[in-house]
């Protein structure tokens, strides 16, 4: 008979998993609690949030919202960091708060409900943010009429540029 705080643990894992878009499973050991403090913030703030749970029980949860078995990468002191919106913000975060304390590392995830390997969230942590998408996008579909309008502002632009050397030719004579 399981215990009533594993029951309970259970009923949030599976809310989190159920509400996530995704989740990026790290490896945080060694993190002192003033250090989990500031990567939760940094996640957080990316738009995610960090959860730490009993690898059996993440194991059970996964199992119950059908989504890849991920038993493998499920030892040691492993983290979920749950993802709504932006994977990658969320993953870049991950990765530059790993970078800065040199204890936390990325393990493995989950990704459009298939899993992926610690290459795979490192090549998530790598795209642009949505942000800089949307404005790669909007300046993909701004080039055309930028240029249309350079070309049609051209002739009125050369016409004034020689009306305009005829007057400098006239007031030095």
């Amino acid at each position: 008979m399981p215990s009533k705080s594993n029951v309970e643990m259970l009923e949030k894992a599976n809310a989190s998993f159920e509400q996530a878009n995704g989740v990026f499973l790290v490896d945080y050991r060694g993190l002192t609690v003033k250090e989990a403090q500031e990567v939760r913030k940094a996640i957080r703030e990316a738009g995610g949030e960090m959860k730490v749970y009993k690898n059996n029980i993440v194991r059970l949860a996964l199992e119950k919202n059908d989504l890849p078995n991920l038993d493998e990468y499920l030892s040691g002191q492993i983290a979920c960091v749950f993802y709504h919106d932006d994977p990658a913000a969320v993953a870049k975060a991950v990765k530059e708060e790993g970078k800065k304390l040199k204890k936390l590392e990325p393990v493995a995830g989950i990704s459009d409900g298939k899993a992926i390997d610690a290459a795979g969230v490192q090549a998530i942590a790598d795209l642009p943010s949505r942000d800089q998408l949307l404005s790669m996008l909007l300046n993909v579909m701004l080039a055309p009429m930028s240029g249309m309008a350079r070309v049609t502002a051209g002739p009125i632009s050369g016409f004034l540029t020689a009306t305009q050397a005829i007057a400098d030719q006239k007031d030095a004579a």
